[in-house]
């Protein structure tokens, strides 16, 4: 049930989101240096000074997307994993959380391939940890799959096809997602498939 003293709560949660959904565009579209926080606070119809209510500037902003994106696929990889029949479900499933994020957040992905290193250190290793533990949830699941194949070729394997599948900024828009979705898909099953024999 919601209680009137949930309300500045959820609104603060949401206006938080809205902000790093905004942000995430620009820094995709201009570069994080190329971004002020008068240009964040103008996209989401406050001040820019007003954006310091919730976060204390821009590195830590940046940091917070990043760190929000990775654990969220984490989890959502520790969930399909617990909650998933079998290997081979568990594969398709983790295969469509991954093109879920990559067919609806290009900007992050762009953001995370061109402005990690604008991160404070603190905030980069715990990414850097976050991204090691979704890597290895896949290559549990691969394992279980192909038992004769050498750990460090799943993990490759498993790079690669996230190299694939974050390919979605440069053919965002050329396709549907429901058309794209699919595709991406059975691409990446086949690079599984051919890089584990």
């Amino acid at each position: 049930m919601t209680t009137a003293s949930d309300t500045p709560t959820r609104s603060r949660r949401n206006r938080r989101a809205e902000i790093l959904e905004a942000a995430a565009r620009l820094f995709a579209a201009r570069g994080f240096h190329g971004v002020s926080i008068e240009d964040i606070g103008a996209a989401v119809g406050v001040s820019g000074p007003a954006l310091y209510r919730h976060f204390d500037g821009k590195d830590a902003l940046l940091s917070e997307m990043l760190l929000d994106v990775s654990s969220r696929l984490r989890e959502s990889a520790v969930t399909v994993v617990t909650g998933s029949a079998g290997p081979e479900e568990t594969l398709d499933a983790l295969l469509d959380v991954q093109i879920a994020f990559a067919t609806d957040h290009p900007a992050l992905i762009t953001v995370h391939d061109r402005e990690l290193g604008n991160v404070p250190e603190p905030a980069r290793r715990q990414i850097r940890r976050l991204q090691r533990l979704y890597v290895e949830e896949w290559v549990t699941v691969l394992a279980e799959l192909h038992p004769d194949c050498p750990a460090a070729r799943l993990r490759a394997a498993t790079h690669a096809v996230f190299g694939l599948l974050n390919s979605t900024p440069h053919s965002a828009g050329e396709l549907p997602a429901q058309d794209m979705r699919p595709m991406l898909h059975a691409m990446a099953r086949a690079a599984i498939a051919a890089s584990v024999r």
